[in-house]
């Protein structure tokens, strides 16, 4: 199976309806949606209506710091869509947040959702702040403050928050507190990633990078490629990054390049990713130093000759500059638009197979969504359950795109969009449009 026929070439150099840079993460994503949009040959209406957030809530954040001063901080929350159910989306915390960051990120949850059948629209939430620069007590208050001003925006049948980059299960245990408070009753399913003691999912921690394992076995699969002693580079080391390494590597995989902020290791033997997890874990969640692996650039770690590249760390990363120096055969994005259009198109001619995040990395909210269903029931699930319906799901989510992907002559990620669209389009043409 090849990924570079004529055909598909043609829809990617098809002039978009709208000319728009390619910096902005939102356009990005819109980019994408244009060529699906065609090939659906979407009502122009519908069009608009799918391709514009329902709501953006921008809300102040006076926070008290430990200094005794006042500093105000910027909160984000993007509802992209509630057509197929309450919204569903995580927050994060970043210096570098920024409202179209939060707006594709939104609209790539309703993707996201609709790919794994799961009936929940998308949203994403964000604060400017630097967490690494605020103590514990600092981030509670800025927490429950961003909570307090959303209250009436979350809510387990309108809005349900979740973990994100630089987020975790403290953060929303502070969140469901705080909006528990506001209504005057215990509602764990306001939120999920939660603590298992206040209602988290078993298997939810690794839920990420497990869907990432386990839609690249199905790749490999489809290209009949051997999945003992494939050699697969991974970026990011967090907790999408680490599991899936890890877990890849149970398969009988060969981990030979991870990375993270202090920068790459490499071993052309293979890593010891046990051993990496417990060091970073011990190190203050840095690789820094790692005695048992040669240091490379992300660079060269997105370049190295692997059967399987899984960029698990932040937006843009293979791009336009460097997509030519990609070698892998398949690139399974654990991370949220790894791939920029302009890497896109130099992946799609060179014939790579693109596992996109809008599939790879939705384990995530497949298991936020069984957490959900949980709380909902007051029954709780074994993780062993957990994970056999996560591989249920994701596995025949590949299925669904891959297939749709070769219905069309299109590459995976534009085959995702379209089955994405189709089933949100086709929601919204049964309700229609109140008025």
């Amino acid at each position: 199976m090849k990924f570079n026929d004529p055909h598909r070439k043609a829809i990617y150099s098809e002039p978009a309806p709208i000319k728009r840079s390619h910096e902005n993460p939102f356009e990005a994503m819109v980019e994408r949606f244009d060529i699906a949009a065609r090939i659906l040959e979407l009502d122009e209406g519908f069009y608009e209506y799918l391709v514009t957030p329902a709501r953006v809530h921008i809300t102040a954040i006076p926070v008290v710091m430990d200094s005794g001063k006042i500093k105000m901080f910027e909160g984000y929350r993007v509802i992209h869509s509630d057509i197929l159910g309450p919204s569903k989306g995580g927050i994060r915390y970043a210096p570098d947040v920024n409202l179209d960051e939060v707006k594709a990120l939104a609209s790539w949850m309703t993707w996201k959702c609709a790919i794994v059948d799961v009936p929940f629209g998308g949203a994403k939430g964000g604060v400017i702040c630097n967490p690494r620069e605020m103590s514990g007590r600092e981030l509670e208050r800025l927490t429950r403050r961003y909570a307090a001003n959303l209250a009436d925006v979350f809510g387990p049948d309108k809005d349900i928050p979740a973990p994100d980059m630089n987020t975790n299960e403290q953060i929303m245990a502070w969140i469901l507190d705080t909006y528990s408070m506001s209504v005057k009753r215990t509602e764990p399913a306001v939120v999920t990633g939660k603590p298992i003691s206040l209602g988290g999912s078993q298997g939810r921690r690794e839920a990420t990078g497990r869907g990432v394992m386990t839609v690249t076995l199905a790749a490999m699969e489809r290209l009949n490629m051997q999945v003992a002693g494939s050699t697969v580079a991974v970026q990011g080391f967090g907790n999408v990054g680490s599991v899936a390494a890890d877990l890849l590597t149970q398969q009988g995989c060969k981990v030979v390049a991870v990375s993270d902020v202090s920068g790459g290791y490499y071993n052309e033997n293979g890593l010891d990713i046990q051993a990496m997890i417990a060091y970073s874990a011990e190190n203050g969640n840095s690789l820094e130093g790692y005695p048992d692996a040669q240091p490379i650039t992300n660079d060269e770690l997105l370049a190295l000759e692997v059967d399987v590249l899984a960029p698990c760390a932040k937006e843009d990363q293979i791009t336009s500059q460097n997509a030519h120096t990609v070698k892998a055969k398949i690139i399974s994005e654990g991370a949220n638009g790894p791939t920029s259009p302009g890497g896109d198109r130099i992946l799609a001619e060179k014939g790579t197979l693109v596992i996109p995040d809008i599939l790879a990395n939705a384990g995530g909210v497949t298991v936020s969504y069984f957490e959900w269903v949980q709380d909902r029931q007051g029954y709780f699930w074994t993780k062993d359950r957990v994970e056999r319906r996560l591989d249920r799901m994701m596995r025949k989510a590949f299925d669904d795109v891959y297939d749709r992907a070769q219905q069309h002559d299109v590459t995976m990620r534009i085959g995702a969009y379209v089955l994405a669209i189709k089933k949100v389009a086709d929601a919204l043409k049964l309700r229609g449009i109140y008025a």
